[in-house]
Order: C-alpha cells, then structure tokens, then sequence
C-alpha cells in the first residue's frame, strides 16, 4: 500500500476522453503484468534464524525462482521489529520494499512510540502462515489440562510463576488473556530472551509460558515440557493432538500468532494482488507447506482485504488487552 502505454487521440490540439478512457485501462494491468523488473527487498523485522526470518527466506528463493529477479532478504531487528517496520514505512510505494513482520506488528502501537502509522501507513499484502504458540508447564507440576492449571492457580494464588521475554511481548500477553478469561493470579518473570526463559521453566525456576512449535517439540517429546494446549483460534497441524485453548475449556481466549508481508501505503493495488497471487500459487505446493509445517506454520495467503481486517483487529485487541493489564514497556 508506470504506466507504459499512453495513447492519445488529438482532435484540435485536446486529449479526448477515449484516449484517457484506453490510459486507465492500460496503467493498472501493466504495472502488474510488468512487475518486478528489478531485484525486490524483504525487510524482516525479527532476528537471523528465527521462524519470521526462515519464513521470509524460504518465501524469498522460491519468488527468485518464479520471476527471475533477485528477492533479498533484509534483517532489521531491534526495538520489537519498529526498525524495519519504519524503514518499510518510509520506503517508495512501489513493490520493492517490502516488510515481513510476525503478530508484533499489532502489539507494537501500544507499546511504543511510533513514528509511523501502522494502519494508514501500509496496504497488508497477505497473512503467509499462522505460526502455534504452546502452552506449556514443567512436567514435575501433577497438571494436563488448562482446567488443571486453572484450578491449581486460583487454590494457590502467585505460587506458579510466567516467563516471557518482556513486557507487551506475545508470552506476556497471553498471561494477561487468561488472567483476564480466568481471574487466576500467577506471577509474571520477565527475561532478556525467550531462550533464557525455556531454560528456567526446564529447570522449574518458572512453571508456565508459551512457545512456539519448533523449539518446544522436542521438549514435549523428550518429558522435559507438557504441552496442555496451543493459543490460536484452530488446532495446529503440527502438534495437533494439544486442543485450542476454547476446546480446554477458555470461552473466547484467542491468540492468534502470525506471520504477514506489508508493503508502504500507496503501492498500486494490482501490484499487491499480484503478489498475494504467486504467493498463494507458492504455497499451494505440498513440498513448501511440508516444509513450513516442520517450522510449525500452517501456511495461508489470505487475500489483502481479509489481511487488512485481521490487523486492524489485532491493533485494537491488543490495545484493549496492554490498557486493561498495564503492560507497557519498561525503558
């Protein structure tokens, strides 16, 4: 969110409607059909080696290869993803910059100062994969439901503790959801990193977090973590004998993690179909959704409209949840 033709029918010196009429019909195909004639830029706004930034590479080659133009990938990390999320913004509304950015892209407005706009700033491109996050409790705690946990935590408040790597980040807010759902009381530990956090809840420093799919697998295979449900709105295909947290017995709770593309605010909406299209085309192939699905990612490619709705949802909804929980970022 060039032309190439232009055809004109003088008759004393004026433009006439029927040459404007054949522009108009020419611009808005051509850009598409056209589209790219130069190498296209992914800016990915989370870290080398995580789930946003192999999705994006993954997405990137298989783009290379059904255009013949170079698509790059750009890691921008920093500040929970503002960085790249402001280069993009900033950037020419023309399809060869383009942002990847997970869930985040939501959380952010309420958490930071921005200086863009996440709504009237970017034309959503497509939702690429939905990415499970897992509930999940030190396997020493005698619980293997949600109903389990939720009745250990209201006969013992503040006893069971919750990591998350910070303040507004997706682990603490999905605390806050089913404090909120449930009126338990468990106590928040905030780490530097989700990694240092996996460590202490193996090592029973903490008892419950979420996770995503590829490192809390083997974990749940090993014994060293008990899975008890997953947070979004459907069960996942990669573990999907873990229930969604409505199925456990959580009315409305719904944590949705997802991975999107955006493009700058005014990029031609032909070239955003077209992008939504050769990604859906993508990943329509079983090999590609075999190999998203071992990063725990249900592949999607929503149309933009249905994308856009998804955003500007989540913005408001994580708004409500930050403003309720006091979860503002520490500086």
């Amino acid at each position: 969110m060039d032309a190439r033709f232009w055809y004109s029918d003088r008759r004393g010196g004026r433009f006439t409607y029927y040459g404007l009429a054949l522009l108009l019909l020419w611009v808005f195909p051509v850009s598409a059909q056209s589209y790219p004639t130069k190498p296209v830029r992914i800016v990915v706004a989370l870290g080398a080696g995580g789930g946003v930034d192999t999705t994006a590479r993954i997405l990137a080659q298989k783009l290379t290869d059904t255009w013949g133009r170079q698509v790059v990938v750009d890691d921008r990390p920093g500040a929970g993803g503002t960085i790249a999320t402001e280069i993009v913004a900033r950037s020419a509304p023309d399809g060869y910059v383009l942002l990847i950015h997970s869930m985040g892209f939501a959380i952010t407005p309420s958490i930071y100062k921005l200086k863009y706009d996440a709504i009237n700033d970017f034309a959503p491109v497509t939702l690429l994969v939905d990415a499970a996050q897992v509930l999940v409790v030190n396997p020493s705690l005698p619980l293997h439901s949600v109903k389990e946990l939720i009745s250990f935590a209201k006969e013992r408040p503040n006893e069971l503790s919750w990591s998350s790597s910070g303040k507004g980040s997706p682990q603490h807010l999905a605390l806050e959801l089913l404090k909120m759902a449930t009126d338990i009381k468990i106590v928040h530990v905030q780490y530097s990193g989700t990694l240092a956090g996996m460590n202490d809840l193996i090592s029973n420093r903490v008892q419950v977090s979420v996770a995503g799919v590829v490192p809390t697998k083997p974990l749940l295979k090993s014994g060293r973590l008990r899975g008890l449900a997953v947070t979004g709105t459907k069960r996942s295909s990669a573990i999907p004998q873990l229930p969604t947290m409505v199925e456990a017995g959580v009315p409305n709770y719904a944590l949705d993690s997802w991975y999107g593309m955006f493009a700058p605010a005014g990029t031609p909406k032909s070239i955003i179909a077209r992008l939504q299209t050769v990604i859906a085309t993508i990943y329509s192939k079983p090999d590609i959704r075999a190999q998203m699905l071992e990063l725990g990612c249900d592949t999607v490619a929503l149309p933009s409209d249905e994308f856009s709705k998804i955003v500007k949802s989540d913005v408001a909804k994580w708004a409500y949840v930050i403003g309720q929980s006091n979860a503002t970022l520490e500086k």
